[in-house]
């Protein structure tokens, strides 16, 4: 980008100079570019994704735009899990509820009380209708992925916390619930943050029988 930059500054300077010459010059070095940018490897594009959650390119932003300049998110059965889980469980959210979301199902991995692997997270209790940690995985209805768009972006977000990026927003919390009900649970595990329609707590190490 740089040598296009000082490419194109010498051409207007230099005289005589003709439009002909000028966009097609212009043209080569965008092909150029172009061509680069596609034999970028899935080891390059994880890469980068592990630089933007490490801090090294910029600080997250919690917008739709941060998320769309970002490349396509590829990896293998934790990115899936991850990726469905919020998109059945948070496509509704704002984008850093569901940042939020994803934090939450991590902090249960990284915790000895739950499995210590993504899918292991999200499917608990599965099989049991209406037992499971996170009910999509067992109301009894297909689960069918319809906003493609939608799908693609939670992607990405999956990605990033799967980086190894930080987890600021829900302070360890392990649990949530939308704004509209309230479990038991809630009453005696402390709220941690309330981040669009949903409140997240953190299981307390002990649970008073008070």
């Amino acid at each position: 980008m740089r040598r296009l930059i000082v490419t194109l500054l010498a051409m207007t300077l230099a005289l005589p100079v003709s439009a002909e010459a000028v966009s097609g010059e212009l043209s080569g070095m965008i092909r150029k570019e172009q061509a680069a940018l596609a034999k970028l490897t899935k080891s390059r594009i994880d890469s980068l994704f592990r630089r933007v959650s490490s801090g090294q390119v910029g600080s997250i932003k919690y917008t739709r735009s941060f998320l769309d300049a970002l490349p396509e998110a590829q990896g293998g059965k934790s990115l899936t899990c991850l990726s469905e889980a919020l998109y059945f469980e948070a496509r509704g959210e704002t984008v850093k509820g569901q940042f939020a979301v994803a934090e939450v199902i991590l902090n249960r991995v990284d915790n000895p009380r739950y499995p210590d692997t993504v899918c292991g997270v999200i499917n608990q209790g599965t099989g049991r209708k209406f037992a499971c940690q996170f009910t999509y995985t067992c109301d009894g209805r297909k689960e069918v992925i319809t906003e493609q768009a939608t799908y693609a972006r939670l992607k990405k977000i999956a990605k990033l916390m799967l980086s190894d990026m930080q987890k600021p927003l829900t302070k360890g919390a392990t649990h949530y619930h939308t704004t509209a009900v309230r479990p038991k649970w809630s009453r005696v595990f402390p709220r941690t943050a309330t981040i669009g329609v949903h409140h997240f707590y953190r299981e307390p190490t002990r649970i008073s029988s008070n």
